[in-house]
């Protein structure tokens, strides 16, 4: 199995931790993990094509193992000081570097991708990361439009816009996949762009779909709920109505006296209604205490 530093060279192309990470040696804690938060997005398994996943998943598990060694004092200085990082607790780690993740951030939702894309788009940040998707991928639009976050086929004017005044300037060299792609290629991704757009909208509807119907079938058990609780309530109130006599505006507190009265009103009108008449409560005969002897 090859060592977190292989590793690293393998998928990063480089040894050096804070080079994968983009950041100074003297970064902060805070700057380290904004830093993986960062990098590791970028690869993260869930977003890249399924053909890509495996690649991604062992580029996001050594960004972890990065992560946890340069948080740790003692393992950022081990690697600061000797270039050495310990693996022996690899199997471990690696069986937990997703929990890790998701126990390091809070769940993304909706209005933080919007708030990022808001101050992402037209940034600073936006143009070094097309700087460096137009040079990995030599001027492949292609290429750039999936390393760069949020680009859309309606971004293609205002980035080349961008990288044909970095041309000019001899900022990058000019890459003919760029400035003459051809017509037949642009509009393959043009439709499949479109096709995508379309399918994701297909999935968002279905989504809204599923969660109203969950939330009718939801108001549909509450109401139901809520009638059987009422026609108890009035059962009880026809109950008391029946057998009670009570004045609504008598107090809510009954004394004893009158709780006497509205049991026997009720073992009355049970006696009536099995007799067919107006009955007395039987009388109980009273129990002696002491041992009860049978009649010879």
């Amino acid at each position: 199995m090859p060592s977190t530093l292989e590793s690293c060279k393998t998928f990063f192309g480089s040894t050096d931790l804070y080079t994968i990470f983009e950041i100074d040696k003297k970064a902060s804690v805070a700057e380290i993990k904004k830093a993986y938060y960062k990098q590791a997005l970028k690869v993260h398994p869930d977003r890249v094509p399924e053909d890509e996943k495996e690649k991604a998943t062992e580029s996001f598990k050594i960004l972890a193992k990065i992560h946890e060694v340069l948080s740790d004092d003692n393992k950022r200085a081990l690697y600061d000081q000797q270039g050495i990082i310990d693996d022996d607790d690899d199997e471990k780690f690696g069986s937990t570097w997703l929990e890790a993740f998701k126990n390091l951030f809070k769940p993304i939702s909706e209005s933080d991708i919007d708030n990022y894309r808001k101050e992402y788009v037209g940034s600073e940040l936006e143009k070094n990361d097309l700087k460096k998707a137009y040079l990995n991928g030599k001027g492949c639009i292609n290429f750039i439009m999936s390393h760069v976050p949020f680009m859309g086929i309606e971004d293609e004017p205002r980035f080349h816009d961008i990288v044909n005044e970095w041309i000019k300037s001899n900022e990058v060299p000019e890459f003919k996949a760029f400035t003459s792609e051809p017509k037949s290629k642009r509009d393959r991704r043009h439709k499949k762009y479109a096709r995508e757009a379309k399918e994701a909208e297909k999935m968002l509807e279905e989504m809204n779909q599923e969660k109203s119907a969950e939330d009718e079938l939801t108001k549909i058990i509450a109401k139901r709920q809520q009638n059987r609780q009422g026609g108890f309530s009035s059962f009880l109130d026809g109950l008391a109505q029946k057998y009670g006599d009570i004045d609504e505006n008598d107090s809510d507190e009954l004394d004893e006296e009158s709780v006497k009265k509205f049991g026997k009103k009720v073992q009355n009108g049970q006696s009536k209604k099995k007799n067919g008449k107006p009955g007395k409560a039987k009388k109980e005969t009273p129990i002696k205490s002491g041992r009860v002897s049978k009649k010879k």
